[in-house]
């Protein structure tokens, strides 16, 4: 039997070698999935053009007024006049405080400038009898004089003091008073007739809160990369979340004209709630209307490729591709604004992916 292994083994090896020295090379298979890659690309242009679009944000309500009314003084609540839900009126007397001890330090302050007023009516008099004396020589001293003028004087003195310090302890008394600064609505009672109250600070619980809802403030706060392109001759379209469907407008009426701790500018827009449907604290979507620089650069949104690092395009430069990082501006529903290193009428790749490498050529 082993005299038909040598031909077996000359047979095979003689067909291995006519294989092999054949036309036939072996296939790149990289080159074949490049060219399949890049031949199914689509292409974009980059467009330029002012964009004309708008932006949803989330609003709320607030009163037009507020402010949360504490005393000026210590006291107890003697009087409340109002409650929760009381419609008052621009200096309606709203809570009465009780303070013994001041009506006793007005008394005291009273009987103090009566005196001192006796006193300089009596240092008065005796001057003007001490000068008509005076007329006759040597019937009174010019030292004796000038004391009576300086007495006089001083003694007026003191007693205006007095008439100040009366007035001032009246008005302390006048701050057990407590009255409406301006029209509203009483929407918190924090207090009830025999409570102790003190001069507290914004931290405290108020004795009232006091709102006017006639006109509310819907404060939107816009980003800070759409704050120059908010379009102020336009009106605004917003609703409310508890009132879907019902579409409202108004204009812009002020602005903060700065940034605050957010990186944001707030705005508001005056919203008139004669019948009080509205509420403050309700929240809302906001349509701002907003236009751009006349040299804003346009792109298809599905040109944009996203990943957790950063957002980019895929530019064509010389047959080539070029990752060119940019940031979003405002967007409608099949174009993007961008910002970034693009120029007018430049091929960009739609439907990018990850596949595609910085250098990679595409035909």
């Amino acid at each position: 039997m082993k005299q038909y292994i040598k031909p077996f083994l000359l047979a095979v090896t003689a067909t291995s070698l006519y294989a092999c020295s054949g036309n036939h090379k072996p296939i790149d298979l990289t080159e074949s999935n490049s060219k399949s890659k890049t031949s199914e690309l689509q292409l974009a242009t980059v467009a330029e053009k002012a964009l004309s679009s708008a932006v949803r944000l989330p609003g709320q309500l607030r009163p037009f007024n507020e402010v949360n009314l504490f005393p000026k003084v210590n006291g107890f609540v003697k009087e409340v006049f109002v409650d929760r839900g009381s419609v008052v009126r621009k200096g309606q007397l709203l809570i009465r405080l009780e303070a013994p001890e001041m009506q006793s330090q007005v008394q005291a302050a009273k009987s103090r400038y009566l005196q001192a007023q006796e006193n300089a009516q009596a240092s008065s008099e005796k001057y003007q009898r001490l000068k008509e004396a005076a007329k006759e020589p040597g019937s009174v001293s010019p030292l004796d004089l000038d004391n009576a003028l300086a007495k006089m004087k001083a003694d007026a003195a003191l007693a205006s003091s007095e008439r100040s310090n009366v007035t001032s302890v009246n008005t302390l008394q006048g701050y057990l008073n407590i009255y409406a600064p301006f029209d509203g609505m009483i929407v918190q009672r924090n207090v009830s007739p025999g409570a102790l109250v003190t001069p507290g600070k914004a931290t405290d619980q108020p004795m009232l809160v006091l709102q006017d809802t006639r006109k509310l403030r819907l404060e939107v706060y816009i980003p800070e990369d759409y704050v120059d392109k908010v379009d102020l001759k336009r009106y605004v379209k917003y609703t409310f979340n508890a009132m879907p469907g019902q579409q409202h407008t108004g204009k812009i009426s002020r602005s903060a004209n700065a940034l605050g701790s957010m990186r944001s500018e707030a705005i508001e827009i005056d919203v008139v709630n004669n019948k009080q449907q509205f509420k403050p604290g309700m929240y809302a979507e906001v349509e701002i209307p907003m236009v751009s620089g006349a040299k804003s650069l346009l792109i298809p949104n599905n040109a944009i490729v996203r990943s957790t690092e950063r957002e980019y395009v895929v530019a064509v430069r010389d047959g080539k591709a070029a990752l060119i990082n940019i940031k979003e501006g405002l967007t409608t529903h099949d174009s993007t604004e961008v910002f970034g290193d693009l120029k007018p009428n430049e091929h960009l790749v739609l439907n990018a992916g990850d596949e595609l490498k910085e250098g990679d050529e595409i035909n």
